[in-house]
């Protein structure tokens, strides 16, 4: 497959399947949001993809899933934080993994995308409710976080070694 097709498929399979991973599993959170296992996939698009690529990917399937599931109003804010999430983890990549590892340019990039995600949306939510009714959210926008690095640390270690034995 050509070089520019391949991307465009990559880019288009990691789009649904960012949007099936936020939309298989939702649980409510306060200010009419909900947490969802999407961040695990946004995470590996940016470290799979181009930057732009995964920005895409993560944005328009983030966004997607907010269409379809009713939250017409966090869209926008959706598709540019979770894409900004996938940016910033390839860009952390590119500059730490030579100096100090995979893993750790990994976690250390995933732990500042997904402190962009609280605060994103901590200050999309402030605009839209007020700014100490939003501070609610942001536990369950970190719990969200928490587990969306620790399974895309995991999902993208297993790639990693699957694609080293191909």
């Amino acid at each position: 497959m050509r070089s520019k097709t391949r991307k465009i498929v990559m880019t288009a399979l990691m789009m649904a399947c960012v949007c099936a991973a936020t939309m298989i599993i939702k649980v409510p959170s306060p200010l009419k949001g909900y947490l969802n296992l999407g961040d695990c996939v946004v995470l590996m698009a940016g470290w799979m993809l181009s930057p732009g690529y995964g920005f895409l990917a993560a944005g328009v399937g983030s966004a997607l899933a907010d269409l379809f599931s009713g939250y017409m109003t966090y869209v926008p804010a959706t598709f540019v934080i979770k894409g900004l999430m996938a940016l910033i983890v390839f860009v952390c990549y590119k500059l730490m993994s030579k100096r100090l590892g995979s893993l750790v340019s990994q976690i250390i990039g995933g732990v500042i995308a997904e402190a962009i995600m609280v605060l994103g949306y901590f200050v999309f939510e402030g605009f839209l409710y007020g700014f100490i009714p939003s501070i609610v959210n942001i536990p369950a926008n970190c719990v969200q976080g928490a587990a969306g690095l620790v399974m895309g640390i995991i999902l993208i270690r297993v790639y990693e070694a699957r694609r080293n034995r191909a």
